[in-house]
């Protein structure tokens, strides 16, 4: 893929992020930040440098990688990728039925074996932890509808 199709992918990614934002409903509480706040600050950063990119690929200052034979994907890639991948899988098939922690941590083994962390134990404990406080965090402090941390569908 060339760079200045690259930069025509990005711009209408971002294109298609802001009309997103844009269907976001207003809050029906007055608040000082709304729902679309956040977001849009996010795809705006997100846009302007899709901008630049395109901008410095319109120049030629981008490199097409695709000539370049050093730059070939590491070994175990598509390993990579299938664990990211399930990681996510998992967590949204299985939250309806067992709460938000237990997929939470399968996510979270399933991103770190992506990046080669060894499952296990540790890990488990280590991303069941991170679910459990961002479940806490959000659902219990800020009042985000998470739903339940554990459910149990028997």
């Amino acid at each position: 893929m060339t760079p200045l199709v690259l930069a025509v992918l990005l711009v209408a990614i971002a294109a298609v992020a802001a009309w997103q934002v844009t269907v976001i409903p207003e809050s029906l509480m007055q608040m000082a930040v709304g729902p679309v706040l956040a977001p849009g600050v996010i795809v705006a950063g997100l846009g302007v440098l899709a901008l630049v990119y395109a901008w410095s690929a319109w120049r030629g200052r981008q490199v097409d990688q695709s000539l370049d034979d050093e730059q070939a994907p590491l070994p175990g890639s598509g390993r990579r990728l299938l664990f990211l991948l399930g990681g996510g899988v998992a967590f949204m098939g299985l939250v309806p039925f067992v709460g938000f922690v237990i997929p939470g941590t399968l996510c979270g083994m399933g991103v770190a074996r992506a990046f080669d962390a060894p499952l296990g134990g540790r890990s488990a404990l280590v991303c069941g932890a991170i679910a459990a406080v961002f479940w806490f965090v959000f659902a219990r402090l800020l009042g985000v509808g998470l739903g339940p941390a554990l459910s149990w569908p028997f």
